[in-house]
């Protein structure tokens, strides 16, 4: 009995024992099989990474030799995305102006000439996108070239850093067209940054010669792009606008046989056995043609001035827009005629490049430009006597230096509330040979500039269009008749009394705008220390 008892608990403990163990054991096989599991889950993750689901996605696009390839693609315009476009798939071609990469996403902006927008690309099953996909996006260098296929998608919040502001892009497809090279010498954010102000206290500039050595990269700033499609515009708008007036477009030689406007400001070159010299201008032609019967003539061409002046308004090369005039009884005839020109050229840019003055204005510090229609028109003594009452004083056959000319700007903005004006009859010693003397008073002479902003933009005058008159002029100006004397020539054939002027293109733009310096108007400038790029 006593055995017995002894025996029954011992069982029991057994038992028990062996329930504990097979559930630890259960246990054991269960986090085992978890384990086995999450192992092959991860090493079905790595043979998917290896596959990866963004292959034939992304990548670098083969050399473009126009073989005719993707030709039935096409493309959308930065400009264009909207939420009209909200869940469309579309192409943009592309440059990569910035990337940010942040976990499974990789935030970019892509830009096209002046505009902007946000892409997004980030880890997602849907559409394919891969870690690989998203770093390779990442690691892409800024302003390489990139096809780009995305969804239109819209924002929660306008996107400030961007010119599209409503939409971004959720990549798709992302391929690599031309590749930058990792080290830029300028960053294109550095050098938009707004020059009137510095809100992140950066301080960071790109200075002039920077940006000049390294212009192809300068001039995709949005603040250029603008600047430059402004200056087209003025092109565009002057021609328009004159050929409307019954003008004709000529093109006149660049090179000539003497100096057009007298003095030593002109380039020698080499030709042939003999020396010749690059245009200062394209005034005896202009002229010329008049004397051919064309009555109303424009051009648009370079202009070389051999003038040592390094300045923030001098070029060696510029852009001149110039036109000659024939009219009936007076040279106000053409003064009136430029002058509508210059306030028609006005409203146009304001009509149509709002946004790219707007653009300009974003890095820039711009001024609404003013004007009167039609323009203010004063007389060399009234702006003598104005001076006069400011403390300048400047004698009766003195030209107007360039402080006193910013001077009296100021005083006719201040009295008139005008940027553009014309100042008349200036002192005859302080204009060109084939300059027309005033009848009434023979120190001063028919002619005229036109000032914006207080600057000098365009110089004209009625020409002398006698050949004894002509020719005694020239002799007193010290020019050698013999190097003229086919311009002279032409006037012995019959010629009509005529006017015009010579327009410089960049300082246009520069005082339209209210910039500092004329280089940000040139697109490659050339000045006395600068022939490159």
């Amino acid at each position: 009995m006593v055995a017995s008892d002894d025996t029954k608990p011992t069982v029991e403990g057994d038992a028990a024992s062996s329930k504990k163990a097979a559930k630890k054991a259960a246990k054991a096989a269960e986090k085992q099989q978890k384990k086995a599991e999450h192992k092959a889950s991860s090493v079905q993750n790595e043979v998917q990474d290896e596959k990866d689901i963004s292959e034939g996605k992304y990548g670098i696009m083969k050399l473009i030799q126009s073989t005719g390839e993707n030709r039935d693609r096409v493309y959308t315009d930065v400009k264009d995305l909207g939420v009209a476009l909200e869940g469309k798939m579309v192409w943009v071609r592309v440059r990569l102006q910035t990337s940010r990469a942040k976990g499974k996403q990789c935030f970019c902006v892509l830009r096209q000439n002046c505009h902007t927008v946000q892409l997004l690309m980030s880890v997602n099953e849907e559409r394919a996108i891969s870690k690989n996909m998203v770093k390779f996006t990442g690691n892409i260098t800024k302003e390489s070239i990139i096809d780009v296929q995305a969804i239109v998608a819209r924002t929660a919040a306008p996107i400030d850093s961007c010119s599209v502001r409503d939409v971004e892009l959720l990549g798709v497809q992302v391929w690599v067209v031309s590749q930058a090279r990792p080290q830029l010498p300028l960053q294109i954010e550095d050098a938009a940054r707004p020059e009137n102000n510095d809100p992140e206290g950066l301080k960071i500039r790109v200075n002039q010669d920077t940006r000049l050595d390294n212009r192809v990269l300068d001039l995709r700033t949005p603040a250029n792009q603008a600047i430059f499609r402004i200056e087209a515009g003025v092109c565009r708008l002057f021609r328009d606008i004159l050929t409307k007036k019954g003008f004709v477009e000529i093109h006149t030689p660049k090179i000539i046989s003497a100096a057009s406007e007298g003095g030593a400001n002109v380039f020698t070159v080499s030709y042939f056995k003999s020396n010749a010299y690059l245009a200062q201008s394209p005034q005896l032609y202009k002229q010329m043609a008049i004397a051919a019967d064309f009555d109303k003539v424009f051009t648009v061409g370079a202009v070389f001035r051999a003038e040592d002046s390094n300045t923030h308004r001098h070029l060696t090369e510029f852009v001149g827009l110039d036109l000659e005039m024939s009219f009936i009884h007076h040279y106000h005839e053409v003064v009136d005629t430029i002058g509508q020109t210059f306030t028609d050229m006005f409203r146009g840019l304001q009509e149509q490049y709002a946004s790219e003055i707007a653009t300009v204005g974003e890095q820039f510090k711009v001024e609404p430009f003013k004007f009167l229609d039609p323009p203010l028109r004063l007389e060399f003594p009234q702006a003598v006597e104005m001076l006069k009452e400011a403390g300048v004083t400047i004698g009766d056959e003195e030209d107007l230096s360039t402080p006193v000319e910013k001077l009296l700007g100021r005083l006719v903005k201040s009295q008139y509330d005008t940027d553009f004006y014309i100042l008349d009859k200036y002192p005859l010693a302080v204009r060109p040979f084939y300059t027309m003397p005033d009848p009434n008073n023979p120190r001063y002479s028919n002619s005229y500039d036109m000032f914006m902003r207080g600057e000098e933009i365009l110089s004209g005058a009625q020409r002398i269009h006698d050949p004894e008159l002509l020719t005694e002029r020239a002799k007193e100006h010290g020019i050698d008749i013999s190097k003229i004397a086919a311009y002279i020539e032409s006037f012995r054939l019959g010629c009509p009394p005529h006017a015009g002027g010579g327009i410089g293109l960049e300082r246009v733009v520069m005082l339209y705008l209210g910039l500092d310096n004329i280089r940000k108007t040139s697109m490659f400038p050339r000045d006395p220390k600068r022939v490159t790029p």
